[in-house]
């Protein structure tokens, strides 16, 4: 067997074990060594496994996605999050579908300081939820709503996904981190004013709330304010060049420890489940980032990956028609795999593809954010809709997959102004320091 046909049956195997319930880490580890036991033999295969186990490992770059997670996790078991979403409220709870547009800003808000899809679904499912029932809310636009809401918080910074990719691809984290904040305020704004405009052309799926005096509005800003200020630190920090992604991370863990014992809110129960949290998440991280290297080291054997770049050379020049093909390609992949495990299985072969073509790699950073944004809530995984579903057990899972179709389109909305204005990601990158 040739060592390109090699590598069509090793992905024909990942595609197999994959489809039979194997998860991505293990599936992608397994072909990886098998397939570089064929290629290399037995003790190749163990120094280079060994080897990278050690260099991912201990990855300066990498030591940001387990502290922001820790930050996220902190943030939401301390009830720092409840306060957003009690700030936000006050301030927009009034507008027609208030509730449902209050989770959406929160969404973007707590993206601010976790980074992570379903924690954001999960954290504004509780706490909404009740509310929606209630004021007796339409459930299938709210629930859709609030799943999509949470595809906000993996491209407003910091967004775990991005670490991986940034480390992957060898791009700049902090130009990636800011590149994604232009796109993440328009999503949020395009999502807001879908669920505004519904509720005042049918006022019965989403009713306005009470209204707040300026000083309840204002005392509500108190007890943000910290964590406003450690955002404002870490976000201008990266901007300003005054310290790496990774020391952000730093920062922002210590800032939002230290104000949470501040609060009286660091319990022993708080800070340990954050930790384990931390730990569970990271560790898939982990896992799935090596066994992804494994296997994108094994691919290089194979010759598949520079057979992929030919052919589509001879196929087409146009970077709009390729990258029109990936995206379609995420949509198929949105179908059986979760967020890291599309990033991974994809990177080995669609980077060396745009960086032929040209395209920058920050721009199709933020472009692979949006397009893992759709696979979050479009069946079959849709991983945000099943999260949501774990706390809203009344509404089945198609009611929520129905009232997130617009909230598809919006995004794919999003998608197409980035081809249009690639600016929207490049403008802010090309003014850091």
């Amino acid at each position: 067997m040739s060592e390109l046909w090699l590598g069509v049956a090793a992905v024909a195997c990942l595609f197999g074990l994959i489809i039979f319930g194997v998860p991505i880490a293990f599936a992608l580890g397994i072909v990886g060594v098998v397939g570089s036991f064929i290629v290399t033999g037995v003790p190749q295969t163990l120094v280079q496994l060994g080897l990278l186990v050690w260099e991912n490992g201990t990855n300066f770059l990498l030591i940001a996605a387990p502290l922001f997670i820790f930050m996220g996790q902190l943030v939401a078991k301390s009830g720092l999050a409840g306060d957003l979403y009690d700030c936000v409220y006050k301030w927009l709870g009034r507008l027609p579908g208030g509730l449902v547009v209050t989770a959406t800003a929160t969404s973007a808000g707590f993206g601010a300081v976790t980074g992570s899809s379903i924690a954001a679904v999960a954290t504004m499912g509780k706490m909404v939820m009740p509310e929606l029932s209630r004021y007796h809310y339409d459930m299938r636009i709210s629930t859709g709503a609030i799943a999509a809401a949470g595809c906000i918080a993996i491209l407003i910074p910091p967004s775990i996904p991005m670490v991986v990719y940034g480390v992957w691809t060898e791009t700049s984290i902090g130009a990636l981190f800011i590149a994604g904040v232009l796109p993440g305020i328009l999503m949020a704004l395009s999502f807001a004013g879908y669920i505004v405009l519904r509720c005042v052309l049918d006022p019965k799926l989403g009713p306005k709330g009470p209204v707040f005096s300026w000083a309840e509005r204002i005392g509500s800003l108190t007890k943000l304010l910290p964590i406003m200020v450690i955002f404002a630190i870490v976000l201008g920090g990266i901007y300003g060049g005054v310290f790496t992604p990774t020391e952000a991370s730093a920062v922002g863990a210590a800032g939002v420890t230290i104000v949470t014992a501040a609060m009286g809110r660091l319990t022993w129960p708080v800070l340990r489940d954050a930790l384990h949290q931390t730990g569970v998440i990271s560790s898939m991280i982990f896992a799935i980032i090596i066994g992804g290297v494994m296997f994108a080291r094994f691919m290089v054997h194979t010759e598949i990956t520079s057979g992929i770049v030919a052919f589509i050379g001879r196929a087409s020049a146009d970077p709009v028609i390729v990258l029109i093909f990936i995206a379609i390609m995420y949509l198929v992949l949105g179908c059986i795999l979760d967020t890291f495990g599309m990033l991974i299985l994809t990177l080995p072969f669609v980077i060396p593809v745009i960086v032929a073509l040209g395209v920058d790699k920050v721009w199709f950073g933020i472009f692979i954010t949006m397009m893992i944004e759709l696979a979050l809530i479009t069946p079959p995984v849709g991983l945000n809709v099943f999260v949501l579903r774990r706390v809203a057990t009344s509404v089945p899972v198609g009611e929520i997959f129905r009232g997130a179709a617009p909230f598809v389109l919006l995004i794919a909305l999003n998608v197409a102004m980035l081809f249009l204005w690639p600016g929207l990601a490049l403008w802010l990158p090309s003014q850091m320091n």
